[in-house]
């Protein structure tokens, strides 16, 4: 039997849209369940306004009976204990599966929470790698020997930490979950995933897929709900081991309190960005610099913690280069987010929306030149167009706080010096780029960059081998590479006396 054609156009999705069967109940124990309370909440098209689901809505005593599986999966070894390379085997089963439905799970992103179907595709893509990538890196990490004198052996083994609670943000749903999950699982532990009430569906979906691969009855598990119900019981229980958390800053800050209230476990956060873009003088092809300085603010609707929020340029070329942005983001502007053909989307919720505008309008009183946006889009759905603000300072909201939407700042400066202090200029160390010819210029700039993570001559650069995360209130956690695989074990020295 052949399979159906992938689909490429609107009506494609469309009819893909239509023939949907959602899931949503709360996945514990191998078993679809109701949230003990029988609450639930609803999950929204973006674009559209309509309902997709009313998903279970999960609160404490969801959580303690998900941790109470997970502990005895984790204790009766069925997973922790299981070889290196037949978790791999599933794992790699997992990536498979995920490959055969990539176009459903694509969708459920796209109508959950608005992102252009293309780009949910790229997600798919990243979360697929993720999770063959960990899973290849299981029984390639060695333990050490020690040197010591013939009299002892001592070794360094590496142990999975116990029960994992994974928080993940909206904006990329799947592809966060894999980035989180998938090392945990490699190293193994038993994880509970809470995915955003804004972006439910696809983690669900994954929940089916995960069961069908054959991961043992609670060690993966899915608790849909809200930070403060579901997510706060997860992060105070003295049974849960570890906590990864992507999201914002603020939100971070009260993990780390309920961690240290509960047993200190251990916790990795990816939180907030406002990451600069610098473009000095010296770059020999403007055109192809503006257009990565649009998409690098304006892709998935500047809903991106690395997003380049901050656009900072020598003032020598500032003029000229500005317009060659504002050329750009007039090719970005936001469409229905099933069709291909568009570059952005709708904004993820109504209070979204207005935390955006509400930005803009700050920006406009403070000072900022308005150059092009500015306004919500009339008409159905939640869409703002690609906004850019020139003549930002840094005392300037829209210049110092994460907008989390197609909000771009536009500052001068006159030298090297003086580009790399504003740079620095901010509570958050996410990401930050740079543009120049100048290989001297690039190794001092690059070094002296307060970022985890620095881009050279691109924007988001980046595969599977690359850690992901950020220093200062951009938290302390890295995704993706064997660091994060690291980061889901515990090391124990074993000192074996060999004297007679």
């Amino acid at each position: 039997m052949s399979r159906p054609e992938p689909p490429k156009t609107l009506a494609d999705w469309q009819a893909l849209a239509a023939g949907l069967t959602l899931e949503s109940r709360a996945f514990i124990d191998d078993t679809f369940v109701e949230a003990a309370s029988g609450e639930t909440f609803e999950t929204l098209n973006p674009a559209t306004g309509e309902r997709l689901a009313r998903v279970a809505s999960c609160d404490s005593p969801d959580a303690e009976l998900a941790i109470g599986h997970a502990r005895a999966a984790f204790d009766g070894g069925v997973w922790s204990r299981l070889a290196p390379g037949r978790r791999k085997k599933v794992l790699l089963r997992l990536a498979d599966l995920m490959e055969a439905n990539k176009h459903e799970l694509a969708l459920l992103d796209t109508l959950d929470m608005g992102k252009p179907v293309n780009s949910s595709l790229g997600d798919m893509a990243g979360a697929i790698g993720c999770i063959r990538y960990q899973a290849e890196c299981i029984d390639k990490l060695y333990g050490e020997v020690a040197p010591t004198g013939e009299e002892a052996l001592a070794l360094v083994l590496r142990e999975p930490l116990g029960v994992v609670a994974s928080i993940v943000p909206w904006n990329f749903p799947l592809m966060m979950t894999a980035w989180k999950i998938a090392p945990a699982l490699a190293a193994g532990n038993s994880v509970i995933l809470k995915p955003s009430e804004k972006s439910p569906l696809s983690a669900l979906r994954l929940a089916q897929l995960a069961r069908e691969a054959g991961i043992p009855r609670g060690v993966f598990q899915v608790l849909p709900g809200f930070g403060h119900t579901v997510g706060k019981a997860l992060a105070l229980s003295m049974q849960v081991d570890c906590l990864s958390f992507t999201g914002s800053t603020a939100t971070g800050k009260q993990l780390m309190q309920y961690a240290g209230q509960s047993n200190l476990k251990r916790l990795y956060l990816e939180c907030g960005g406002k990451s600069p873009n610098l473009v000095f003088a010296d770059c020999k092809d403007l055109d192809r610099v503006a257009q990565h300085a649009a998409a690098a603010i304006f892709h998935n609707q500047g809903e991106v913690c690395i997003a380049g929020s901050r656009l900072l340029v020598e003032n020598s070329i500032r003029e000229v280069f500005v317009e060659k942005v504002l050329a750009a983001a007039e090719a970005m502007q936001p469409g229905d987010p099933l069709d291909p053909q568009s570059f952005m989307g709708a904004i993820v919720d109504a209070t979204q929306h207005r935390r955006i505008l509400d930005y803009i309008r700050q920006g406009v009183e403070e000072g900022a030149r308005l150059r092009c946006g500015g306004e919500a889009l009339e008409g159905q759905g939640l869409f703002i167009p690609p906004t850019v603000f020139d003549d930002v300072t840094p005392a300037m909201a829209i210049g110092r706080e994460e907008v989390f939407g197609p909000v771009l700042a536009v500052f001068g400066f006159d030298s090297e010096e003086e580009a790399i202090a504003m740079a620095n200029d901010s509570d958050y160390g996410l990401a930050a780029g740079l543009w120049s010819q100048d290989i001297d210029r690039i190794m001092r700039v690059t070094r002296r960059l307060a970022s985890g993570q620095v881009f050279v001559n691109n924007w988001a650069g980046g595969d599977q081998t690359m850690p992901f995360g950020g220093v200062k209130q951009s938290g302390n956690g890295r995704d993706k590479s064997h660091h994060s695989l690291e980061e889901y074990s515990d090391l124990k020295s074993v000192w074996m006396s060999l004297a007679t």
